[in-house]
Parts: C-alpha cells; sequence; structure tokens
C-alpha cells in the first residue's frame, strides 16, 4: 500500500483579497458604525421605522466586513499541529455567523413592521430624507471602497453587494420620506420596511446554503463526482478506483482523496501513475491537494464509498437520487 500528499500554492487571498488593504477595510467598517449611529438616531427623532431598519442593515454590513477582516487574518495563518489544514475555514465560519444575524435582523423588521400597522406612530418626513440621504453617500462609498476585493472574493463579493443593497434601501427610505411630506402616506415607511427586512431575508436564505456546504466538506459547487470517476478511471494504468472524497479547504483550495486499484503491481508504475493523476486533477478541476492510495483489496468502509447517483450526483448509502 503506498499514499503521498501534494500541495499546491499556499496562498490563501486573491489578487482581489490583497487589493484591498486591512486599512480600506477598518475605514469602511468604521463609517458604517458611524452611519449606524445616525441612522438609529435620526429614526427615533423622526419616528421612522424604514430609517431603522436601513440602520440595522448598515450594522450588519458594518459587522460583515469587521467579520470578514478578522477571518481574513486569521485564515492568513499557516498550518500548525491542530489545524492541520490551516485556518482557511475561518472565512467560511465568519460568513455563517454574518448570515445568522442578517437572518434575525430581517424576522426582527417584519414582527417590528407588523407591530407599527396596529399602533402607528407620526413619522419627521424631512429628518427621514436627510439621514437617508448621508446614508446612500456613505454606502456608495464603501460599495466603491469594497469592490476592489469583490472582483475574486466570494466573501467580499458578498459585502459588495450588502453595501449596493444598502444603497437602495436608502433611496426607499428617501421615497417613503417624499411620500409622507407629499401626500401623508405614513403607511409608505412600513411597506418599505417589510420591503428591507424580506431582501435581507432572502440575502441571508440564498447565502447559507453553500456556505453550510462549505463547512461540511461537501463537493464543491462547481465540480461533478462522476466527471471525476470517468477522468481517473479513464488514465492508462487505473483498473478502478473508490473511496474518492473531494472537498475544499477554505473558500478558494481544493483536495482530494482516492484509493486506486492499478492495473500492474510495480512500485516505480504507480509512481509514475501518481504523478499523471495529480497533474490530471490539477489541470482538469484546479485540485491543489491530493491524497492517493493503492489499495488492491476492497477491504474498505463501504459507508465512505460514494456511489454514482441516477443524475450523476453522490449518494454516500448507493441509493439513486
Amino acid at each position: 500500500m503506498s499514499n503521498q500528499h501534494t500541495h499546491g500554492g499556499h496562498g490563501h487571498h486573491s489578487h482581489g483579497e490583497e487589493n484591498l488593504s486591512d486599512r480600506q477595510l477598518i475605514f469602511a467598517v468604521a463609517i458604517n458604525v458611524l452611519l449606524t449611529l445616525a441612522q438609529i438616531v435620526g429614526g427615533i427623532v423622526s419616528g421612522s421605522l424604514a430609517l431603522i431598519a436601513d440602520a440595522l442593515h448598515n450594522f450588519s454590513d458594518a459587522a460583515s466586513l469587521g467579520l470578514a477582516w478578522f477571518a481574513r487574518r486569521i485564515g492568513s495563518r499557516p498550518a500548525d499541529r491542530r489545524m492541520t489544514f490551516g485556518y482557511a475555514q475561518g472565512e467560511v465560519v465568519a460568513a455563517l455567523i454574518n448570515l445568522t444575524t442578517l437572518l434575525i435582523i430581517g424576522f426582527y423588521l417584519l414582527v417590528e413592521a407588523i407591530n407599527r400597522f396596529a399602533d402607528p406612530q407620526p413619522i419627521e418626513g424631512w429628518t427621514v430624507i436627510a439621514v437617508a440621504g448621508v446614508a446612500l453617500v456613505i454606502d456608495l462609498v464603501t460599495a466603491f471602497i469594497t469592490h476592489r476585493g469583490a472582483k475574486d472574493s466570494i466573501n467580499m463579493k458578498a459585502a459588495f453587494l450588502h453595501n449596493v443593497s444598502d444603497a437602495m434601501a436608502s433611496v426607499g427610505v428617501i421615497v417613503a420620506g417624499v411620500l409622507i411630506l407629499l401626500y401623508d402616506l405614513y403607511v409608505a415607511d412600513l411597506v418599505i420596511t417589510v420591503i428591507i427586512a424580506a431582501y435581507v431575508i432572502w440575502q441571508g436564505l440564498s447565502l447559507m446554503p453553500r456556505t453550510v456546504r462549505l463547512l461540511m466538506g461537501a463537493v464543491p459547487d462547481d465540480v461533478e463526482l462522476q466527471e471525476i470517476m470517468d477522468e481517473l478511471e479513464a488514465i492508462d494504468g487505473v483498473e478502478s478506483i473508490h473511496h474518492l472524497h473531494v472537498w475544499n479547504l477554505g473558500e478558494h483550495r481544493r483536495a482530494l482523496e482516492v484509493h486506486i486499484l492499478p492495473s500492474h503491481s510495480s512500485l516505480e508504475r504507480f509512481e509514475d501513475l501518481k504523478r499523471t493523476v495529480r497533474l490530471r486533477v490539477s489541470s482538469r478541476f484546479g485540485i491543489e491537494h491530493t491524497t492517493l492510495e493503492a489499495c488492491l483489496a476492497t477491504d474498505c468502509d463501504e459507508r465512505l464509498i460514494a456511489q454514482a447517483g441516477h443524475s450523476g450526483r453522490v449518494s454516500v448509502d448507493g441509493t439513486r437520487t
């Protein structure tokens, strides 16, 4: 029995993330925190729930950027005796925390909007417009800052989209303020609040599944396990493969483990075969870390051997999906 571990490059950050400096991220966090405080005060003074809703959304963005900065610092740490794969998963954990907080805020805003429908409050339209106007400018500035890191990083792209959605929410709050001033449509504030809450909840629910899959070691979204099986079994010298596992190490790096039944018993020829397999999975599927083992006897745990389902997807128990 023989096995081999191979590693690709160990850079944890893309060029886009490197172009976005820590100083710029901290600045973006700071102005979003100040904006949140201003919007909360403005919302209390004016009585606008939509302004408070936008403030909470902005605070979630500030927290998201802060966690992204902290996770990026943690994720850059090299592997050690405790974290043998490194700390890149820290960014995924941060994303899960951000999304959970986002969902809590969204549902809270829905409850508050329902309560306001039952007990309407007077709203100062000019205060709403003034504070939301400042918020719109800051949201656009923050979006411009995060856009540099959003080109190559899904985490920073999510932060960028948050800022863009905040800008849209600020526009909605301004519209509500205008409708209140011109037509006394106080219900517009509640409608805008519900729209903001619904968008926040939708955003959280849409990003949550991929985050959970990353944490659970699922096959990368753009990879078909059956395709890898077919590719490996087509290599000269491979009789069959089993015990194939593919997962993400953090967000950007991929790992593969597979047992290979070679068509020959020569150790030297198997070393050549491993090099071929390593190059093939790297070029075709972007997999940098591979663990290859010659398995001459099928004594593996069947529960850990993935079977091809009807759609080419994988079911652990061998049933068709």
